[in-house]
Protein backbone atom coordinates (compact mmCIF):
# COMPACT_ATOMS: atom_id res chain seq x y z
CA UNK A 1 0.00 0.00 0.00
CA UNK A 2 2.94 2.49 0.84
CA UNK A 3 4.66 1.86 -2.21
CA UNK A 4 1.12 2.53 -4.01
CA UNK A 5 0.77 5.77 -2.52
CA UNK A 6 4.56 7.14 -3.41
CA UNK A 7 3.73 6.06 -6.88
CA UNK A 8 0.54 7.79 -6.95
CA UNK A 9 2.17 10.90 -5.70
CA UNK A 10 5.14 10.41 -7.93
CA UNK A 11 2.79 10.78 -10.79
CA UNK A 12 1.02 13.34 -9.61
CA UNK A 13 4.00 15.52 -9.42
CA UNK A 14 5.04 14.53 -12.64
CA UNK A 15 1.55 16.03 -14.35
CA UNK A 16 2.22 18.95 -12.18
CA UNK A 17 5.78 19.56 -12.79
CA UNK A 18 7.27 17.70 -15.97
CA UNK A 19 4.72 17.22 -18.26
CA UNK A 20 2.61 20.67 -17.61
CA UNK A 21 5.73 22.46 -18.57
CA UNK A 22 6.51 20.33 -21.30
CA UNK A 23 2.20 21.50 -22.54
CA UNK A 24 3.14 24.87 -22.28
CA UNK A 25 5.77 25.06 -24.40
CA UNK A 26 4.31 22.50 -27.18
CA UNK A 27 0.43 21.85 -26.58
CA UNK A 28 -1.05 18.72 -27.15
CA UNK A 29 -2.89 17.96 -30.83
CA UNK A 30 -6.29 17.11 -28.61
CA UNK A 31 -7.73 17.71 -25.26
CA UNK A 32 -8.77 14.07 -25.35
CA UNK A 33 -7.09 10.85 -26.52
CA UNK A 34 -8.45 8.10 -27.09
CA UNK A 35 -8.65 4.77 -29.02
CA UNK A 36 -10.82 3.91 -32.45
CA UNK A 37 -13.39 2.76 -30.08
CA UNK A 38 -13.26 5.67 -27.23
CA UNK A 39 -11.19 3.83 -24.58
CA UNK A 40 -9.69 6.85 -22.72
CA UNK A 41 -5.62 7.32 -22.92
CA UNK A 42 -4.18 8.22 -19.95
CA UNK A 43 -0.89 10.49 -19.86
CA UNK A 44 1.28 8.22 -18.47
CA UNK A 45 0.47 4.39 -17.53
CA UNK A 46 2.72 2.93 -14.58
CA UNK A 47 2.89 -0.77 -13.67
CA UNK A 48 -0.33 -2.65 -14.22
CA UNK A 49 -1.75 -5.83 -12.56
CA UNK A 50 -0.65 -8.70 -14.22
CA UNK A 51 -1.81 -11.58 -12.00
CA UNK A 52 -4.97 -12.00 -14.54
CA UNK A 53 -2.46 -12.98 -17.39
CA UNK A 54 -1.43 -16.85 -17.00
CA UNK A 55 1.07 -18.43 -18.90
CA UNK A 56 1.37 -19.30 -22.66
CA UNK A 57 -0.62 -22.13 -23.47
CA UNK A 58 -2.61 -21.94 -20.23
CA UNK A 59 -5.96 -20.80 -18.63
CA UNK A 60 -7.10 -18.17 -19.43
CA UNK A 61 -4.92 -18.43 -22.81
CA UNK A 62 -4.16 -14.20 -22.31
CA UNK A 63 -0.65 -14.68 -23.17
CA UNK A 64 -1.40 -17.13 -25.84
CA UNK A 65 -3.35 -21.01 -26.91
CA UNK A 66 0.25 -22.40 -26.72
CA UNK A 67 3.37 -22.45 -24.67
CA UNK A 68 5.70 -22.26 -27.89
CA UNK A 69 3.40 -20.33 -29.93
CA UNK A 70 5.16 -19.53 -33.16
CA UNK A 71 8.53 -20.48 -32.06
CA UNK A 72 6.66 -24.17 -32.90
CA UNK A 73 4.31 -23.48 -35.54
CA UNK A 74 4.16 -19.96 -37.36
CA UNK A 75 0.48 -19.28 -38.27
CA UNK A 76 -1.45 -20.37 -41.35
CA UNK A 77 -1.07 -17.92 -44.52
CA UNK A 78 -4.52 -18.56 -45.63
CA UNK A 79 -5.26 -16.24 -48.61
CA UNK A 80 -8.61 -15.50 -49.63
CA UNK A 81 -9.47 -16.40 -53.13
CA UNK A 82 -12.53 -17.32 -55.44
CA UNK A 83 -13.47 -15.93 -58.63
CA UNK A 84 -15.14 -16.66 -61.77
CA UNK A 85 -15.58 -20.24 -62.73
CA UNK A 86 -14.10 -22.98 -60.14
CA UNK A 87 -10.95 -24.10 -63.01
CA UNK A 88 -10.10 -20.19 -62.80
CA UNK A 89 -10.40 -20.20 -58.83
CA UNK A 90 -8.71 -23.61 -59.18
CA UNK A 91 -5.91 -22.34 -60.94
CA UNK A 92 -5.51 -19.11 -58.13
CA UNK A 93 -5.71 -21.80 -55.65
CA UNK A 94 -2.34 -23.76 -56.98
CA UNK A 95 -0.76 -20.91 -57.58
CA UNK A 96 -0.96 -19.15 -54.07
CA UNK A 97 -0.15 -22.50 -52.93
CA UNK A 98 3.08 -22.51 -55.21
CA UNK A 99 3.93 -19.20 -53.76
CA UNK A 100 3.89 -20.63 -50.00
CA UNK A 101 0.69 -20.07 -48.82
CA UNK A 102 -0.23 -22.67 -46.39
CA UNK A 103 -4.28 -22.90 -46.70
CA UNK A 104 -6.81 -22.35 -49.01
CA UNK A 105 -9.93 -19.69 -48.42
CA UNK A 106 -12.67 -20.23 -50.63
CA UNK A 107 -14.56 -17.38 -51.82
CA UNK A 108 -18.16 -17.80 -53.05
CA UNK A 109 -20.62 -16.26 -55.12
CA UNK A 110 -23.75 -14.31 -53.87
CA UNK A 111 -26.08 -16.71 -55.72
CA UNK A 112 -24.70 -19.53 -53.86
CA UNK A 113 -24.61 -17.88 -50.63
CA UNK A 114 -27.88 -16.38 -51.14
CA UNK A 115 -29.00 -20.21 -51.81
CA UNK A 116 -29.65 -19.61 -55.72
CA UNK A 117 -28.16 -21.64 -58.32
CA UNK A 118 -26.25 -19.87 -61.56
CA UNK A 119 -29.65 -20.25 -63.84
CA UNK A 120 -31.67 -18.22 -61.25
CA UNK A 121 -33.55 -15.44 -62.52
CA UNK A 122 -31.70 -13.92 -59.69
CA UNK A 123 -28.50 -14.44 -60.51
CA UNK A 124 -28.44 -12.88 -63.36
CA UNK A 125 -25.37 -10.57 -63.77
CA UNK A 126 -23.74 -11.73 -60.37
CA UNK A 127 -22.37 -15.10 -61.58
CA UNK A 128 -18.67 -15.86 -60.53
CA UNK A 129 -18.87 -11.71 -59.88
CA UNK A 130 -17.07 -11.49 -55.70
CA UNK A 131 -16.55 -15.19 -55.42
CA UNK A 132 -15.93 -19.02 -57.28
CA UNK A 133 -19.94 -20.11 -58.71
CA UNK A 134 -20.89 -22.94 -57.20
CA UNK A 135 -24.52 -24.57 -58.01
CA UNK A 136 -23.55 -28.48 -57.65
CA UNK A 137 -21.12 -31.60 -56.46
CA UNK A 138 -19.28 -31.38 -60.64
CA UNK A 139 -18.56 -27.77 -59.56
CA UNK A 140 -16.64 -28.31 -56.23
CA UNK A 141 -15.28 -31.61 -58.04
CA UNK A 142 -13.83 -29.36 -60.72
CA UNK A 143 -12.21 -26.65 -57.81
CA UNK A 144 -10.46 -28.59 -55.88
CA UNK A 145 -8.94 -30.55 -58.84
CA UNK A 146 -5.41 -31.85 -57.93
CA UNK A 147 -5.39 -30.70 -54.47
CA UNK A 148 -4.93 -32.64 -51.93
CA UNK A 149 -8.15 -32.58 -49.69
CA UNK A 150 -6.21 -34.48 -46.54
CA UNK A 151 -2.90 -32.28 -46.76
CA UNK A 152 -4.35 -28.80 -47.18
CA UNK A 153 -5.98 -27.05 -44.65
CA UNK A 154 -9.35 -25.03 -46.46
CA UNK A 155 -11.83 -22.21 -45.15
CA UNK A 156 -14.98 -22.10 -47.03
CA UNK A 157 -16.74 -18.36 -46.10
CA UNK A 158 -20.03 -19.23 -46.68
CA UNK A 159 -22.97 -19.11 -44.10
CA UNK A 160 -27.01 -19.11 -44.84
CA UNK A 161 -25.77 -22.47 -47.57
CA UNK A 162 -23.06 -23.34 -45.51
CA UNK A 163 -24.43 -27.11 -44.89
CA UNK A 164 -25.18 -27.60 -48.38
CA UNK A 165 -20.82 -26.63 -49.27
CA UNK A 166 -19.68 -29.19 -45.98
CA UNK A 167 -22.20 -31.77 -47.62
CA UNK A 168 -20.36 -31.10 -50.92
CA UNK A 169 -16.64 -30.84 -49.64
CA UNK A 170 -18.09 -34.35 -47.35
CA UNK A 171 -19.14 -35.90 -51.04
CA UNK A 172 -16.21 -34.58 -52.82
CA UNK A 173 -14.05 -36.52 -50.30
CA UNK A 174 -16.06 -40.16 -50.41
CA UNK A 175 -15.40 -39.78 -54.06
CA UNK A 176 -11.66 -39.78 -53.85
CA UNK A 177 -11.66 -42.13 -51.27
CA UNK A 178 -10.81 -40.57 -48.25
CA UNK A 179 -12.37 -40.98 -44.70
CA UNK A 180 -14.30 -38.19 -43.63
CA UNK A 181 -11.68 -37.31 -40.93
CA UNK A 182 -9.15 -36.76 -43.10
CA UNK A 183 -10.63 -33.18 -43.63
CA UNK A 184 -9.02 -30.35 -42.00
CA UNK A 185 -10.63 -26.71 -41.87
CA UNK A 186 -12.94 -24.81 -41.10
CA UNK A 187 -16.65 -23.40 -42.28
CA UNK A 188 -17.55 -20.32 -41.51
CA UNK A 189 -21.55 -20.89 -41.23
CA UNK A 190 -21.71 -18.26 -38.91
CA UNK A 191 -25.75 -17.50 -39.97
CA UNK A 192 -26.03 -14.75 -37.02
CA UNK A 193 -23.82 -12.17 -37.94
CA UNK A 194 -25.46 -12.52 -41.30
CA UNK A 195 -28.50 -11.04 -39.51
CA UNK A 196 -25.99 -8.88 -37.54
CA UNK A 197 -23.72 -7.43 -40.16
CA UNK A 198 -23.91 -8.89 -43.46
CA UNK A 199 -27.86 -9.70 -44.65
CA UNK A 200 -27.04 -12.84 -46.53
CA UNK A 201 -29.94 -15.51 -45.62
CA UNK A 202 -31.87 -18.25 -46.60
CA UNK A 203 -34.47 -18.73 -43.37
CA UNK A 204 -34.87 -16.59 -40.34
CA UNK A 205 -33.16 -16.71 -37.20
CA UNK A 206 -34.16 -19.50 -34.86
CA UNK A 207 -34.16 -22.46 -37.78
CA UNK A 208 -30.99 -20.94 -39.48
CA UNK A 209 -29.62 -21.74 -35.49
CA UNK A 210 -30.73 -25.45 -35.55
CA UNK A 211 -29.45 -26.15 -38.99
CA UNK A 212 -25.99 -24.71 -37.45
CA UNK A 213 -26.70 -27.00 -34.51
CA UNK A 214 -27.28 -30.24 -36.48
CA UNK A 215 -23.75 -29.44 -38.53
CA UNK A 216 -21.75 -28.92 -35.19
CA UNK A 217 -23.16 -32.24 -34.00
CA UNK A 218 -22.75 -34.12 -36.88
CA UNK A 219 -19.08 -32.25 -37.14
CA UNK A 220 -18.17 -33.30 -33.74
CA UNK A 221 -19.05 -36.64 -34.49
CA UNK A 222 -17.81 -37.41 -38.25
CA UNK A 223 -15.05 -34.61 -38.99
CA UNK A 224 -12.45 -34.60 -36.01
CA UNK A 225 -10.15 -32.61 -37.53
CA UNK A 226 -13.01 -29.91 -38.56
CA UNK A 227 -14.11 -26.58 -37.23
CA UNK A 228 -17.70 -26.77 -38.19
CA UNK A 229 -18.33 -22.48 -37.45
CA UNK A 230 -16.49 -19.95 -37.48
CA UNK A 231 -17.78 -16.96 -35.26
CA UNK A 232 -17.41 -14.12 -37.65
CA UNK A 233 -16.28 -10.94 -36.08
CA UNK A 234 -15.13 -9.91 -39.09
CA UNK A 235 -18.14 -8.78 -40.93
CA UNK A 236 -19.94 -7.28 -37.60
CA UNK A 237 -16.69 -4.68 -37.62
CA UNK A 238 -16.75 -3.86 -41.42
CA UNK A 239 -20.65 -2.93 -40.83
CA UNK A 240 -18.90 -0.26 -38.65
CA UNK A 241 -18.74 -1.68 -35.05
CA UNK A 242 -16.47 -0.57 -33.01
CA UNK A 243 -13.56 -3.16 -31.23
CA UNK A 244 -15.68 -3.44 -28.26
CA UNK A 245 -19.00 -4.23 -30.35
CA UNK A 246 -16.96 -6.43 -32.20
CA UNK A 247 -15.33 -8.35 -29.11
CA UNK A 248 -18.67 -8.59 -27.48
CA UNK A 249 -21.25 -9.45 -30.32
CA UNK A 250 -19.24 -12.32 -31.72
CA UNK A 251 -18.64 -14.08 -28.66
CA UNK A 252 -22.62 -13.60 -27.72
CA UNK A 253 -23.06 -15.01 -30.98
CA UNK A 254 -20.08 -18.51 -30.32
CA UNK A 255 -22.30 -18.55 -26.93
CA UNK A 256 -25.76 -18.54 -28.80
CA UNK A 257 -24.18 -21.84 -30.64
CA UNK A 258 -22.69 -23.44 -27.67
CA UNK A 259 -25.76 -23.11 -25.33
CA UNK A 260 -28.64 -23.99 -28.09
CA UNK A 261 -26.42 -27.12 -28.73
CA UNK A 262 -26.16 -27.77 -24.90
CA UNK A 263 -29.87 -27.48 -24.80
CA UNK A 264 -29.99 -30.08 -27.36
CA UNK A 265 -28.29 -32.80 -25.13
CA UNK A 266 -24.58 -32.32 -26.58
CA UNK A 267 -21.29 -32.31 -24.70
CA UNK A 268 -20.13 -28.53 -24.41
CA UNK A 269 -16.80 -30.17 -24.44
CA UNK A 270 -17.18 -31.77 -28.04
CA UNK A 271 -18.61 -28.90 -29.77
CA UNK A 272 -16.93 -26.03 -27.80
CA UNK A 273 -14.05 -27.33 -29.63
CA UNK A 274 -15.47 -27.16 -33.18
CA UNK A 275 -15.74 -23.52 -32.74
CA UNK A 276 -13.43 -21.29 -33.71
CA UNK A 277 -13.66 -17.58 -34.26
CA UNK A 278 -12.78 -14.94 -37.06
CA UNK A 279 -11.46 -10.96 -36.09
CA UNK A 280 -11.39 -7.97 -38.14
CA UNK A 281 -7.60 -6.31 -37.99
CA UNK A 282 -8.32 -2.18 -38.18
CA UNK A 283 -5.53 0.30 -37.46
CA UNK A 284 -5.46 1.18 -34.53
CA UNK A 285 -2.48 -0.75 -33.52
CA UNK A 286 -2.65 -1.38 -29.51
CA UNK A 287 -6.00 -1.76 -29.24
CA UNK A 288 -6.23 -4.55 -32.20
CA UNK A 289 -3.37 -6.27 -30.34
CA UNK A 290 -5.22 -6.21 -27.26
CA UNK A 291 -8.65 -7.44 -28.67
CA UNK A 292 -7.16 -10.58 -29.22
CA UNK A 293 -5.85 -11.08 -25.82
CA UNK A 294 -9.19 -10.00 -24.17
CA UNK A 295 -10.96 -12.37 -26.74
CA UNK A 296 -9.07 -15.44 -25.66
CA UNK A 297 -9.67 -14.44 -21.87
CA UNK A 298 -13.33 -13.63 -22.00
CA UNK A 299 -13.93 -16.75 -24.01
CA UNK A 300 -12.10 -19.08 -21.94
CA UNK A 301 -14.14 -17.76 -18.66
CA UNK A 302 -17.18 -18.15 -20.81
CA UNK A 303 -16.88 -21.38 -21.45
CA UNK A 304 -15.32 -22.68 -18.43
CA UNK A 305 -17.88 -21.09 -16.04
CA UNK A 306 -20.66 -20.32 -17.68
CA UNK A 307 -20.64 -23.53 -20.02
CA UNK A 308 -19.24 -25.64 -17.53
CA UNK A 309 -16.58 -26.99 -20.05
CA UNK A 310 -14.49 -29.37 -18.09
CA UNK A 311 -11.49 -29.86 -21.17
CA UNK A 312 -8.78 -26.96 -21.38
CA UNK A 313 -9.07 -27.16 -25.10
CA UNK A 314 -12.64 -25.89 -24.82
CA UNK A 315 -11.45 -22.98 -23.06
CA UNK A 316 -9.33 -22.25 -26.35
CA UNK A 317 -10.08 -19.62 -28.83
CA UNK A 318 -8.77 -20.42 -31.67
CA UNK A 319 -8.30 -17.23 -33.97
CA UNK A 320 -8.02 -16.39 -37.79
CA UNK A 321 -7.81 -12.62 -38.76
CA UNK A 322 -8.09 -11.11 -42.07
CA UNK A 323 -6.70 -7.16 -42.44
CA UNK A 324 -9.26 -4.16 -42.33
CA UNK A 325 -10.96 -4.25 -45.95
CA UNK A 326 -13.16 -1.58 -44.95
CA UNK A 327 -10.11 0.49 -44.15
CA UNK A 328 -8.73 0.26 -48.03
CA UNK A 329 -8.92 3.47 -49.38
CA UNK A 330 -9.64 3.77 -53.99
CA UNK A 331 -7.46 6.79 -53.27
CA UNK A 332 -3.90 6.56 -53.65
CA UNK A 333 -4.01 2.49 -53.47
CA UNK A 334 -1.00 1.63 -52.61
CA UNK A 335 -0.96 3.15 -49.08
CA UNK A 336 -3.03 0.25 -48.54
CA UNK A 337 -0.15 -1.61 -48.80
CA UNK A 338 1.20 0.23 -45.41
CA UNK A 339 -2.41 -0.52 -44.06
CA UNK A 340 -2.28 -4.05 -43.87
CA UNK A 341 1.76 -4.80 -43.33
CA UNK A 342 0.43 -2.57 -39.56
CA UNK A 343 -2.53 -3.98 -39.39
CA UNK A 344 -0.84 -7.66 -40.22
CA UNK A 345 1.84 -7.08 -37.82
CA UNK A 346 -0.79 -6.41 -35.05
CA UNK A 347 -2.49 -9.37 -35.65
CA UNK A 348 0.74 -11.52 -34.96
CA UNK A 349 1.40 -9.96 -32.33
CA UNK A 350 -1.62 -10.21 -30.88
CA UNK A 351 -1.39 -13.92 -31.35
CA UNK A 352 -3.69 -15.07 -34.48
CA UNK A 353 -3.24 -18.68 -35.86
CA UNK A 354 -4.56 -18.02 -39.21
CA UNK A 355 -4.12 -14.92 -41.20
CA UNK A 356 -5.61 -13.47 -44.64
CA UNK A 357 -3.60 -10.18 -45.99
CA UNK A 358 -5.83 -7.75 -48.12
CA UNK A 359 -4.26 -6.82 -51.24
CA UNK A 360 -4.19 -2.92 -52.37
CA UNK A 361 -6.39 -3.72 -55.01
CA UNK A 362 -9.54 -4.72 -53.27
CA UNK A 363 -11.42 -1.45 -53.57
CA UNK A 364 -11.77 -1.85 -56.75
CA UNK A 365 -12.19 -5.62 -58.05
CA UNK A 366 -11.08 -8.95 -57.06
CA UNK A 367 -7.74 -8.79 -56.77
CA UNK A 368 -5.11 -9.43 -59.37
CA UNK A 369 -1.99 -12.30 -58.95
CA UNK A 370 0.84 -9.63 -58.29
CA UNK A 371 -1.60 -8.10 -56.07
CA UNK A 372 -2.23 -11.40 -54.50
CA UNK A 373 1.20 -12.42 -54.13
CA UNK A 374 2.35 -8.86 -52.68
CA UNK A 375 -0.07 -9.45 -49.88
CA UNK A 376 1.13 -13.18 -49.45
CA UNK A 377 4.72 -11.79 -49.02
CA UNK A 378 4.12 -9.22 -46.18
CA UNK A 379 2.73 -12.12 -44.38
CA UNK A 380 5.97 -14.04 -45.40
CA UNK A 381 8.30 -10.92 -44.44
CA UNK A 382 6.81 -10.54 -41.41
CA UNK A 383 7.30 -14.29 -40.37
CA UNK A 384 10.98 -14.59 -41.77
CA UNK A 385 12.81 -11.07 -41.27
CA UNK A 386 10.96 -9.07 -38.54
CA UNK A 387 11.82 -11.47 -35.54
CA UNK A 388 8.01 -11.65 -34.07
CA UNK A 389 8.12 -14.71 -34.49
CA UNK A 390 10.60 -15.86 -32.20
CA UNK A 391 9.01 -14.86 -28.74
CA UNK A 392 6.09 -15.85 -27.38
CA UNK A 393 3.53 -12.69 -26.23
CA UNK A 394 6.39 -10.13 -27.12
CA UNK A 395 3.83 -7.21 -25.90
CA UNK A 396 3.02 -8.84 -22.07
CA UNK A 397 3.89 -6.55 -19.57
CA UNK A 398 3.36 -3.70 -21.42
CA UNK A 399 1.30 -0.84 -19.32
CA UNK A 400 -0.83 0.15 -22.44
CA UNK A 401 -1.40 -3.11 -23.71
CA UNK A 402 -2.42 -4.43 -20.29
CA UNK A 403 -5.10 -1.60 -20.10
CA UNK A 404 -6.37 -1.67 -23.15
CA UNK A 405 -6.77 -5.56 -22.36
CA UNK A 406 -8.75 -4.82 -19.50
CA UNK A 407 -10.59 -2.35 -20.83
CA UNK A 408 -11.55 -4.23 -23.28
CA UNK A 409 -12.80 -7.08 -21.58
CA UNK A 410 -14.76 -4.79 -18.75
CA UNK A 411 -16.61 -2.88 -21.73
CA UNK A 412 -17.09 -6.14 -24.04
CA UNK A 413 -18.48 -7.84 -20.23
CA UNK A 414 -20.63 -4.79 -20.09
CA UNK A 415 -22.36 -5.42 -23.56
CA UNK A 416 -22.82 -8.72 -22.73
CA UNK A 417 -24.78 -8.32 -19.73
CA UNK A 418 -27.40 -6.28 -21.86
CA UNK A 419 -27.61 -9.34 -24.59
CA UNK A 420 -28.43 -11.49 -21.78
CA UNK A 421 -30.64 -9.29 -20.08
CA UNK A 422 -32.41 -8.88 -23.57
CA UNK A 423 -32.97 -12.97 -23.51
CA UNK A 424 -30.32 -14.09 -25.23
CA UNK A 425 -28.61 -13.33 -28.90
CA UNK A 426 -31.29 -14.43 -31.49
CA UNK A 427 -33.88 -12.14 -29.19
CA UNK A 428 -31.34 -9.22 -29.33
CA UNK A 429 -30.96 -9.72 -33.01
CA UNK A 430 -34.95 -10.30 -33.49
CA UNK A 431 -35.53 -6.92 -31.42
CA UNK A 432 -32.70 -5.04 -34.01
CA UNK A 433 -30.45 -4.34 -30.59
CA UNK A 434 -26.82 -5.22 -32.71
CA UNK A 435 -28.18 -3.85 -35.65
CA UNK A 436 -28.92 -0.21 -34.06
CA UNK A 437 -25.90 -0.31 -32.10
CA UNK A 438 -23.33 -0.90 -35.19
CA UNK A 439 -25.28 1.70 -37.28
CA UNK A 440 -25.35 3.85 -34.30
CA UNK A 441 -20.82 3.15 -34.15
CA UNK A 442 -20.80 3.68 -38.11
CA UNK A 443 -22.85 7.02 -38.13
CA UNK A 444 -20.29 8.21 -35.32
CA UNK A 445 -17.13 7.24 -37.48
CA UNK A 446 -18.19 9.18 -40.70
CA UNK A 447 -19.34 12.34 -38.37
CA UNK A 448 -15.59 12.17 -37.10
CA UNK A 449 -14.73 11.80 -40.47
CA UNK A 450 -16.36 14.29 -42.26
CA UNK A 451 -15.33 16.69 -39.20
CA UNK A 452 -11.80 15.82 -39.81
CA UNK A 453 -11.34 14.82 -36.27
CA UNK A 454 -10.49 11.41 -37.74
CA UNK A 455 -7.98 11.39 -40.62
CA UNK A 456 -7.10 8.96 -42.93
CA UNK A 457 -4.55 9.65 -45.06
CA UNK A 458 -5.20 10.11 -48.91
CA UNK A 459 -9.00 10.73 -48.20
CA UNK A 460 -9.13 13.77 -46.03
CA UNK A 461 -5.54 14.08 -45.00
CA UNK A 462 -2.71 14.61 -47.30
CA UNK A 463 -5.08 14.14 -50.38
CA UNK A 464 -3.83 14.84 -54.28
CA UNK A 465 -5.63 15.60 -56.66
CA UNK A 466 -3.97 13.14 -59.46
CA UNK A 467 -5.85 10.14 -59.46
CA UNK A 468 -3.28 6.74 -59.23
CA UNK A 469 -4.67 4.22 -62.13
CA UNK A 470 -3.20 0.70 -61.08
CA UNK A 471 -3.89 -2.49 -63.18
CA UNK A 472 -7.57 -4.72 -61.67
CA UNK A 473 -8.54 -7.96 -62.09
CA UNK A 474 -11.46 -8.51 -64.70
CA UNK A 475 -13.99 -11.32 -64.66
CA UNK A 476 -15.24 -12.74 -68.26
CA UNK A 477 -18.84 -11.83 -69.46
CA UNK A 478 -19.27 -15.48 -70.91
CA UNK A 479 -18.49 -17.28 -67.02
CA UNK A 480 -22.47 -16.77 -66.70
CA UNK A 481 -23.08 -18.58 -70.55
CA UNK A 482 -20.64 -21.66 -69.25
CA UNK A 483 -21.77 -21.94 -65.33
CA UNK A 484 -25.20 -22.38 -66.89
CA UNK A 485 -24.12 -25.05 -69.48
CA UNK A 486 -22.44 -27.26 -67.00
CA UNK A 487 -25.78 -26.75 -64.73
CA UNK A 488 -27.15 -28.32 -67.48
CA UNK A 489 -25.51 -30.94 -68.39
CA UNK A 490 -25.76 -32.09 -64.93
CA UNK A 491 -29.40 -31.67 -64.75
CA UNK A 492 -29.87 -34.05 -68.36
CA UNK A 493 -27.40 -36.75 -67.06
CA UNK A 494 -28.58 -37.04 -63.36
CA UNK A 495 -31.09 -39.52 -62.21
CA UNK A 496 -34.24 -37.13 -61.72
CA UNK A 497 -35.81 -40.03 -59.29
CA UNK A 498 -32.99 -40.07 -56.99
CA UNK A 499 -32.78 -36.83 -56.58
CA UNK A 500 -36.37 -36.16 -55.64
CA UNK A 501 -36.09 -39.02 -52.88
CA UNK A 502 -33.22 -37.07 -51.38
CA UNK A 503 -34.88 -33.32 -51.64
CA UNK A 504 -38.04 -35.31 -50.26
CA UNK A 505 -35.65 -36.20 -47.30
CA UNK A 506 -33.88 -33.03 -46.45
CA UNK A 507 -37.41 -31.50 -46.34
CA UNK A 508 -38.62 -34.08 -44.00
CA UNK A 509 -35.83 -33.58 -41.75
CA UNK A 510 -36.46 -29.98 -41.83
CA UNK A 511 -39.66 -30.47 -40.86
CA UNK A 512 -38.99 -32.97 -37.98
CA UNK A 513 -35.89 -33.51 -35.73
CA UNK A 514 -33.40 -35.37 -37.65
CA UNK A 515 -29.99 -33.99 -38.31
CA UNK A 516 -30.27 -32.85 -41.34
CA UNK A 517 -26.09 -33.24 -42.77
CA UNK A 518 -27.18 -36.86 -43.46
CA UNK A 519 -30.08 -35.66 -45.80
CA UNK A 520 -28.11 -33.01 -47.69
CA UNK A 521 -25.08 -35.07 -47.85
CA UNK A 522 -27.56 -37.81 -49.85
CA UNK A 523 -28.66 -34.94 -51.67
CA UNK A 524 -25.69 -33.17 -53.47
CA UNK A 525 -24.10 -37.16 -53.68
CA UNK A 526 -27.07 -37.60 -56.24
CA UNK A 527 -26.48 -34.04 -57.68
CA UNK A 528 -28.76 -32.15 -56.41
CA UNK A 529 -28.09 -28.39 -56.80
CA UNK A 530 -27.15 -25.89 -53.70
CA UNK A 531 -30.73 -23.93 -54.77
CA UNK A 532 -32.84 -26.84 -55.19
CA UNK A 533 -31.57 -27.79 -51.63
CA UNK A 534 -32.21 -23.97 -49.90
CA UNK A 535 -35.34 -23.88 -51.92
CA UNK A 536 -36.47 -27.13 -49.73
CA UNK A 537 -35.51 -25.51 -46.62
CA UNK A 538 -37.59 -22.21 -47.15
CA UNK A 539 -40.24 -24.53 -48.28
CA UNK A 540 -40.46 -25.46 -44.81
CA UNK A 541 -39.43 -22.19 -43.06
CA UNK A 542 -40.18 -19.40 -45.12
CA UNK A 543 -37.56 -17.02 -46.78
CA UNK A 544 -36.78 -14.33 -44.15
CA UNK A 545 -37.04 -10.53 -44.60
CA UNK A 546 -35.91 -8.23 -42.20
CA UNK A 547 -38.12 -5.91 -40.52
CA UNK A 548 -37.53 -2.15 -41.74
CA UNK A 549 -36.23 0.45 -39.38
CA UNK A 550 -33.70 -1.64 -38.07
Amino acid sequence: MASELAESAELERWRSETLERAVARSPLRSECFETDSGIPIPDLLVGQDTSRLGLPGEYPFTRGTQPSMYRGRLWTMRQFAGFGTPEETNRRFKYLLAQGGTGLSVAFDMPALMGYDCDHPRSRGEVGREGVSVSTLRDFEVLFEGIPLDAVTISMTINATAIVAMAMLVALAERRGLPRAALRGTLQNDVLKEYIAQKEWIVSPRPAVRIVGDMLSYGAKELPHWNMVSVSGYHIREAGADAVQELAFTLADGLCYLEHCQERGESVDAIAQRLSFFWDVQSDFFEEIAKFRAARRLWADLARNRCGARDPKSWMLRAHAQTAGVSLTAQQPHNNLTRVSLQALAAVLGGTQSLHTNSLDETYALPTEEAATLALRTQQIIACETGVAKVVDPLAGSYYVEHLTDQLEQRARALLARIDALGGMVRAIEDGFPQRQIAESAFAFQRQLERGERQVVGVNAYAVEEAQAIPTHTISPTVEARQRERLAAVKRSRDAHAVERALNWVEEAARGTENLMPPVVEAVRAEATLGEVSDRLRKVWGAYREAGGL
